[in-house]
C-alpha cells in the first residue's frame, strides 16, 4: 500500500530543479564589454561629458550677446545718470576741465536733436573701457568749443549706441555741446569715412566718428560740423599721441583682466558644486548665486572691452 501524495500549500512558488549531477554551474551573470556599471556604455557618458559642455558654452555665448544688447544698456544709462549730476555739479561751481582730465571722466555734454539725442555725457578717453560710459573725447584733441577741431567717438550698438543713427545726419542740422567753458553750436556740413577722411579747411571743426555696421563694425562713419560762432582759447596740455585712442581698436589691456575673472568665476562654479554636495543644495545655490553673477557680469564686460570700440 503507498502512501497518500502531500499536498503543497497554496502560494508556495515552484522550486527550480537542481541542476543534473555532473553538470557545470552556471556562470555568473556580468556587464556588458565597455559598461561603466550604471547600464550607460563609456562612449555615452563622453556624449553626455560633450553635451553638457557645448550645451554650457552656448548658454555663455548667449548670455555675452544678452548683456552686449540689453545689460549693456543698462550699464551705460546708470553712468550716464551718476555722471549728470555730478557734471551738472562742476558746471554750476566752474571747476569743469577744459585742459586734460582723467581718463573716463565727464568733459561736456552733447546734443543732437535730428537723431533723438538729448544731455548726453560725453567722457574723455575712446578706449573700449572709456566707450562703454558714453561718447569719449579723443584726448590728444580740442575740446568742443576751443579752437582747433575736437573729436567725439560713440558706440553704434552696445551700451546705450549714443552714435547709432549718426549717418542720419544731414548737411545744416546742428549739434550742440556744453563744456566748462560755455556752449556752442555746431553745423553739419561734410561727410567722411575711414578711406575718405573729412577735409575741411576750416580751423574750428567738431568730427563724430561711430561704426559702419550695428554688428561688427569694418570701417567707420565721420561726420564733420562747423563751429558757429568764435571759438574759447585751449588751455592746451594734451598729448601730442595716444596709440589706443584710434578707430575700431580693441583694448587689449583687458585681457589681462579678462584671464584674472575667468578664473575667480571658475573657482566660484567649484565652490557651489562643493558646497551642494556636503550642504543644503539650495543654500549653497542662494548664498552663492550674487558671487557667480558679479563674476559672471566682469567676464563679460572685460570680453567687451576687448571688441572694437565703436561698436
Amino acid at each position: 500500500m503507498t502512501a497518500p501524495a502531500l499536498e503543497k500549500p497554496a502560494g508556495t512558488a515552484p522550486t527550480a530543479p537542481s541542476p543534473a549531477a555532473g553538470a557545470p554551474p552556471a556562470a555568473p551573470e556580468t556587464a556588458p564589454a565597455g559598461s561603466d556599471g550604471s547600464g550607460r556604455t563609456a562612449g555615452r557618458v563622453r556624449f553626455l561629458q560633450a553635451a553638457w559642455a557645448a550645451s554650457l558654452l552656448a548658454v555663455l555665448a548667449l548670455g555675452f550677446v544678452g548683456y552686449l544688447f540689453t545689460l549693456s544698456h543698462v550699464q551705460q544709462k546708470h553712468f550716464q545718470s551718476t555722471a549728470h549730476k555730478s557734471f551738472r555739479d562742476q558746471l554750476a561751481k566752474a571747476t569743469a576741465p577744459t585742459g586734460k582730465a582723467a581718463d573716463g571722466s565727464p568733459v561736456a555734454l552733447l546734443d543732437i536733436p535730428a537723431i533723438g539725442l538729448h544731455q548726453v555725457i560725453v567722457v574723455e578717453g575712446t578706449t573700449g573701457r572709456d566707450l562703454m560710459r558714453g561718447p569719449g573725447h579723443r584726448r590728444d584733441t580740442a575740446l568742443p568749443g576751443q579752437t582747433g577741431v575736437a573729436v567725439v567717438f560713440g558706440r553704434g550698438a552696445t551700451f546705450g549706441s549714443p552714435f547709432g543713427e549718426l549717418s542720419k545726419l544731414r548737411v545744416g542740422d546742428r549739434i550742440e555741446a556744453t563744456t566748462g567753458q560755455g556752449r556752442f553750436t555746431y553745423t553739419v556740413n561734410v561727410y567722411g569715412d575711414e578711406d575718405h577722411p573729412i577735409a575741411d579747411p576750416v580751423r574750428n571743426r567738431l568730427v563724430l566718428v561711430t561704426g559702419d555696421s550695428d554688428w561688427i563694425p569694418e570701417s567707420t562713419v565721420m561726420i564733420g560740423a562747423r563751429l558757429d560762432g568764435d571759438p574759447v582759447a585751449n588751455p592746451g596740455g594734451r598729448p601730442a599721441t595716444v596709440p589706443y585712442d584710434k578707430a575700431l581698436a580693441a583694448d587689449k589691456r583687458a585681457l589681462a583682466a579678462l584671464q584674472l575673472w575667468t578664473l575667480g568665476l571658475l573657482g566660484a562654479v567649484v565652490a557651489v558644486v562643493v558646497l551642494a554636495r556636503y550642504w543644503h543644495r539650495s543654500a549653497a545655490y542662494l548664498s552663492l548665486a550674487p558671487v557667480v553673477g558679479a563674476l559672471l557680469w566682469a567676464v563679460y564686460e572685460n570680453a567687451a572691452a576687448l571688441l572694437p570700440n565703436l561698436y
